[in-house]
C-alpha cells in the first residue's frame, strides 16, 4: 500500500532507498514538458540540488506565470484540495510547500508504475 512520505526528504531518500530516484526524475521531466514548461534535470542531479532547482522553478512560475503554473499542477495532478489550503501569504514557503507536493505527485505515480507493472 502506498504511502506518501511526510517531508521533501524523507520522499527523496525513500525513492533512492527502493532504486526509483531516476524513474522520478524522469517522470518529473516528463509532465514538465506536457506542460510545456521545459525543465530537464539531469539524471546525475542529487536529491538536495534537484529538491533546490524544483523549489525555484515553481516559485519562478508562480511570480511571473501563474497560467502556466495552473496548467502545470493540472497535468501533474496535484490536488487541488490540498493546494487551496496552503496559506499563499509568502510565495517562498507556498513554492516550497508545492514543490513537495508535485514531488509527492510524481513519487506517487513511479511508485505505482513500479509496483504493478
Amino acid at each position: 500500500m502506498f504511502v506518501a512520505p511526510k517531508n521533501v526528504d524523507l520522499l527523496l531518500s525513500e525513492a533512492e532507498k527502493e532504486a526509483l530516484y531516476l524513474k522520478l526524475i524522469e517522470q518529473i521531466n516528463k509532465d514538465f514538458n506536457l506542460a510545456n514548461e521545459g525543465i530537464d534535470f539531469p539524471m546525475s542531479i542529487a536529491p538536495d540540488e534537484l529538491k533546490i532547482q524544483l523549489h525555484e522553478k515553481i516559485y519562478r512560475l508562480i511570480q511571473y506565470k501563474f497560467a502556466e503554473y495552473l496548467n502545470l499542477l493540472y497535468i501533474i495532478d496535484v490536488s487541488e484540495e490540498e493546494v487551496k489550503r496552503m496559506d499563499g501569504s509568502d510565495l517562498v514557503v507556498l513554492a516550497e510547500q508545492v514543490s513537495f507536493l508535485v514531488l509527492k505527485r510524481e513519487w506517487q505515480k513511479v511508485w505505482f508504475k513500479n509496483k504493478y507493472r
